[in-house]
């Protein structure tokens, strides 16, 4: 772990946070539909999919209650404003995370990894929320949410937690990245992502 990193857990929850809300506030009328690089996940499919990741980083943080839908097995069908039920969803995963101390080192999470240090778990969830707001950026046309610091802090997460993971079916194998390829392109490569993706693959 860097000097910093404990430092730039919640500033870094908090870009990936707003990140989904940008992009999911950018969907037009007739985008919800749309393929993303989730394969054969719709657009409202990857909000659903987002959403019930971060509620459950909430539950396992506070003791709370799990969602109510699994996450892996979205419906495609949101009741109400979809903007309304992210912001919920949001500022209760905000509330939950300003609970946890910055030295914290058995931090409850939903994954198969169980508790962890508090960066490396707020990591994951901010790690879960930044990579598919990208998903839902680039499924309907908007700019990628990602930065290319977000991107580095990300992978070291990514680095940490992802390969059990993938046994489970959350992540595809890893791509190589391309010899000049920036730390987006590379953290998404890394979790079985294409940057250059389009609906037309």
């Amino acid at each position: 772990m860097s000097e910093n990193t404990v430092a730039n857990w919640r500033a870094l929850l908090d870009g990936a946070h707003e990140g989904l809300r940008r992009v999911v506030a950018g969907i037009g009328v007739d985008g919800w539909d749309l393929p993303t690089p989730c394969e054969k996940w719709s657009v409202t499919q990857v909000l659903q999919h987002a959403a019930g990741d971060q509620a459950a980083f909430t539950a396992a943080v506070t003791g709370g209650a799990w969602p109510s839908e699994d996450p892996f097995s979205p419906s495609g069908h949101i009741d109400g404003d979809p903007l309304a039920y992210l912001a919920r969803i949001l500022e209760t995963s905000a509330a939950a995370w300003a609970e946890v101390g910055d030295e914290d080192e058995q931090v409850p999470t939903p994954l198969p990894q169980g508790v962890l240090p508090a960066w490396l778990a707020s990591g994951a969830c901010a790690m879960d929320a930044a990579v598919h707001a990208w998903d839902i950026a680039v499924a309907t046309g908007q700019p990628s949410p990602l930065s290319e610091d977000a991107a580095r802090s990300l992978r070291t997460v990514a680095i940490a937690i992802v390969e059990p993971l993938r046994a489970y079916g959350a992540y595809a194998p890893a791509l190589d990245p391309a010899p000049q390829a920036g730390e987006v392109e590379t953290l998404l490569g890394f979790l079985g992502r294409r940057a250059d993706w389009t609906a037309a693959e």
